[in-house]
C-alpha cells in the first residue's frame, strides 16, 4: 500500500527579522560597561516593552512607527532600571539601527538561495530600519524583498501584516514557509495559514494557544534540511 504523499515543498520562505536574523541583544551587550550591572535587565525589559507597545497600539486601533516604539520602550526601560544617561540612550538606538546578524544567518540564507527559494523579510520594523540592518549585516545579496508592517500601520500578529507576503509573492499562505524565533509570531503565522518553522534559539517551551505544534530548529543552518528535498 502506497503511503499518502506529504504536502508539496514550500515555494518561498519568509523570515522575521529581529531575534531571527538580527541579534537584538547586541546594543546592551556592546554598551554593557556604560550601562552597569543592570545591562541584562535593561535589555530584556526593553524588548518586552517594545513588543507590548506594538500589541497595545494595535489593540487600541492606534499606530506609531516601530522606530518610535523602540525609542519609547527604551526610555521607559531605562527609567525602570534607574539609568538616566540621555547620551547612552542615543548610542543604544544607534547600535539598534545597525544590528549584527547571527552567525548562522548568512549560511542559512545562502543554503536556501542555492535551493532556488525566494527569501523575504516580513517584520514590524520600518522600511528604513530593515534596509539599514540588512545592509549593515551584509545580507543584501541573500534577501529578495523586505516587507514592513508599516505598510498596513498594524503590527504582527494581525493577519493583515502576514497578508503582505501573500500579496507580494502571489502565493497561497500554505505555500509559504515562515521562520521566526518569536513564539508569539509563530502562533500568528500558524493561525494565518503559513507553514511555520520555529527557530527556537533559547530552547523555550511551546506556548499553549490551541494551535498545532510547529517544526522546530535551533539554528538557521538546519533550515535547508527541512525545506529542500535533498537538504542542499
Amino acid at each position: 500500500m502506497t503511503a499518502p504523499a506529504g504536502p508539496p515543498p514550500p515555494r518561498a520562505v519568509v523570515f522575521d527579522a529581529y531575534g531571527t536574523l538580527f541579534d537584538i541583544a547586541r546594543p546592551t551587550a556592546r554598551l554593557a560597561e556604560r550601562i552597569g550591572p543592570v545591562a541584562d535587565r535593561l535589555g530584556a525589559l526593553w524588548r518586552t516593552l517594545q513588543l507590548e507597545y506594538t500589541w497595545l497600539l494595535t489593540l487600541m486601533g492606534r499606530y506609531r512607527p516601530f522606530d518610535v516604539v523602540t525609542a519609547d520602550a527604551l526610555q521607559v526601560a531605562m527609567a525602570e532600571c534607574g539609568v538616566g544617561d540621555a547620551g547612552l540612550a542615543a548610542d543604544l538606538l544607534a547600535v539598534y539601527d545597525r544590528l549584527d546578524a547571527f552567525a548562522d544567518a548568512a549560511p542559512g540564507l545562502a543554503a536556501i538561495a542555492e535551493g532556488g527559494l525566494p527569501r523575504v523579510i516580513l517584520s514590524n520594523g520600518t522600511p528604513a530600519m530593515l534596509a539599514g540592518a540588512v545592509s549593515a549585516a551584509g545580507l543584501g545579496g541573500m534577501i529578495d524583498d523586505i516587507l514592513s508592517a508599516d505598510q498596513v500601520r498594524l503590527y504582527k500578529p494581525r493577519a493583515e501584516v502576514y497578508q503582505l507576503a501573500v500579496d507580494r509573492l502571489g502565493l497561497p499562505a500554505d505555500a509559504i514557509a515562515f521562520v521566526s524565533s518569536n513564539g508569539w509570531d509563530i502562533a500568528g503565522a500558524t493561525a494565518f495559514g503559513f507553514r511555520p518553522i520555529w527557530l527556537n534559539r533559547a530552547g523555550r517551551p511551546a506556548d499553549r494557544l490551541g494551535l498545532p505544534a510547529p517544526p522546530e530548529i535551533t539554528t538557521l543552518d538546519a533550515l535547508s534540511d527541512l525545506l529542500l528535498p535533498d537538504g542542499r
